[in-house]
């Protein structure tokens, strides 16, 4: 078949180009430590973004399951916390606000992405480094489970796994479903004039409900595949630094790292570590916003199972 052909090619042509050139990865002298040159994964707007949606997310979801679980004991004591329900919901609208931005500007970056490139949006929807699932994603996915039950090999990943192309659209759908009920609630008059009453009812329940299913998709399983797996284990700050060091994108990524060895173009992507003060940084945050996700699911499994009523 085609494919496994030119994937062997590159891999042939990977291992040619690494025995004959320079080594990649080498040593720089960064903080009085000697660190190895990282993979550059995530431009500073992508990081930005991220972070952004991480505080949005998070403030959205603390709002919304203190509204939807106001009869239990934590919810009243985080909405005093926050100034009462009503500055409660002040907060998630403006929380709302930083996520409507977040993806408008993800939007715009893309647009401009597609005219800097030069590329048509027919490469850029379906091309080689597109988020669309595709045959080579179920392929994966396939191949995934056999090597969960020890009936295969592990699959030789690219830029991006299946998992992180539905994690990356469960967004457009939050924004979508989430964010278009969310505003006919938060400017009911206007909306009103459009569509009949009783569609706010509706509107309520949706944005509730799929709320609810997106919070308990972040916490759990989002966080499971991004920060939780053996290989991650406790927390991956890729996403946040920009920045992958070598050897996890040889482990990861393997097509993806020989087909840029092959290209000659994995040099052009190295850079040195980012500064320890940033890691760290990076990590008291991302260990708030893991710490906080982990304790809004427990709220809500409490507040479902021990305290429904």
């Amino acid at each position: 078949m085609p494919a496994p052909t030119q994937d062997h090619d590159i891999r042939g042509k990977a291992a040619a180009i690494a025995s004959t050139e320079t080594p990649v990865g080498e040593s720089v002298i960064a903080g009085g430590k000697q660190r190895a040159l990282e993979y550059v994964r995530f431009r500073p707007l992508h990081r930005a973004l991220h972070a952004s949606m991480v505080v949005s997310f998070i403030t959205l979801a603390l709002t919304g399951m203190t509204l939807k679980f106001s009869y239990t004991a934590w919810a009243s004591r985080l909405s005093r916390f926050m100034g009462g329900f009503e500055s409660a919901g002040f907060i998630h609208r403006s929380a709302a606000f930083l996520m409507f931005t977040v993806f408008t500007v993800h939007i715009v970056d893309l647009v401009r992405t597609k005219r800097r490139e030069k590329v048509s949006w027919l490469k850029m929807l379906f091309g080689a480094d597109s988020m669309l699932l595709n045959g080579q994603d179920l392929r994966e996915f396939i191949a995934t489970m056999k090597w969960f039950v020890g009936a295969g090999q592990r699959p030789r990943y690219g830029r991006w796994t299946y998992w992180e192309k539905f994690d990356y659209f469960a967004v457009f759908w939050g924004v979508f479903v989430i964010g278009l009920t969310g505003l006919t609630l938060w400017f009911p008059i206007f909306f009103t004039r459009l569509l009949p009453g009783w569609f706010l009812n509706v509107a309520t329940i949706i944005h509730s409900d799929e709320a609810l299913l997106a919070t308990g998709f972040i916490f759990t399983v989002h966080f499971f595949n991004t920060h939780l797996r053996p290989e991650k284990f406790p927390m991956d700050t890729t996403v946040f630094t920009g920045h992958m060091p070598l050897a996890e994108l040889k482990r990861d990524k393997p097509r993806e790292y020989d087909e840029l060895v092959a290209k000659g173009e994995l040099q052009q992507h190295l850079a040195e570590p980012q500064p320890l003060v940033v890691v760290k940084t990076i990590r008291v945050f991302a260990w708030i916003a893991l710490g906080t996700g982990f304790c809004i699911v427990a709220a809500i499994i409490y507040a479902m199972i021990f305290a429904y009523r």
